[in-house]
């Protein structure tokens, strides 16, 4: 059965502002396609943006949302689990809002475990702000504040999350919609902190400082920086040599945080030591 999107998006918001060629989109429809998927109630979901074009997706979803301050979308989003740990908590954000002044609260969230659905809409840019080079831009690309190339090594987000101590690490394409889908609906079942790295082309900024061209040339770009992760065994090590993986890249389990904590919580009850 065909899914009606406005079933879960505001209508008094649309149409939407992001700019013709952006993937955020297409990021949003496999959100809305994954919580279709699982039944999802639209009152037990919460989701939390910081500041940015990815930070539009509360406005434009009908769930119980908060649009917080650049970077603490994933404090807010402790609390919100912390004090109502049933809520399915998403939390979105760019790569700017994620890595660079959020890069300390994503984290502590990876190391404690807190059950967050945390998805980056990685573009490689500060898209809302004028296109400020930010943690994920690749060496030798250019920006606002990288007139003749950025000179530092980027982050990977996926490996900053398993580092960390994520349960779930992804990464997704926008211009390969089913694998996009199956990555956030996975993302969406795990029990703990999951991390999906979502690719959305920038063609506004990123793509015209750099002639990648059109939001289609730019798709081709990815496609040829980028292999499926489950044929990893099969493509050589020069092959793979500068490019991402994508697709389910980790998966473990491990005690989460707010389980623990009401662990703790009702031990000290019974002690008499707690409320």
């Amino acid at each position: 059965m065909a899914i009606n999107y406005f079933d879960y998006l505001r209508k008094d918001k649309m149409p939407h502002i992001w700019c013709a060629g952006c993937g955020h989109g297409m990021i949003v429809k496999s959100i809305i396609r994954a919580i279709d998927k699982l039944g999802w109630k639209k009152d037990e979901i919460a989701l939390v943006s910081g500041i940015g074009c990815s930070s539009r997706t509360p406005g434009y979803l009908d769930f119980h949302t908060l649009h917080t301050t650049h970077g603490r979308a994933i404090a807010f989003a402790t609390g919100i689990k912390c004090a109502k740990p049933n809520l399915k908590v998403i939390v979105v954000g760019g790569d700017g809002d994620m890595m660079a002044i959020g890069g300390n609260h994503f984290i502590h969230a990876c190391r404690r475990n807190i059950d967050l659905k945390v998805i980056v809409y990685n573009n490689n840019i500060y898209g809302m702000t004028g296109g400020q080079a930010s943690p994920t831009t690749p060496q030798g690309y250019k920006a606002t504040t990288a007139p003749y190339g950025a000179i530092e090594e980027p982050f990977d987000v996926c490996n900053m999350a398993i580092a960390a101590g994520a349960t779930f690490v992804g990464r997704a394409l926008d211009l390969d919609v089913p694998s996009m889908d199956r990555v956030i609906l996975e993302s969406f079942k795990t029990t703990g902190l999951s991390v999906v790295d979502a690719w959305s082309q920038c063609p506004t900024y990123y793509g015209r400082f750099n002639k990648w061209g059109s939001a289609a040339d730019m798709m081709e770009k990815y496609k040829e920086i980028t292999y499926n992760f489950r044929l990893k065994d099969q493509i050589s090590e020069e092959e793979k040599k500068g490019k991402f993986p994508v697709g389910i890249l980790y998966q473990t389990k491990r005690d989460e945080f707010c389980e623990k904590y009401e662990l703790l919580r009702q031990s000290l009850k019974t002690k008499g030591e707690g409320a």
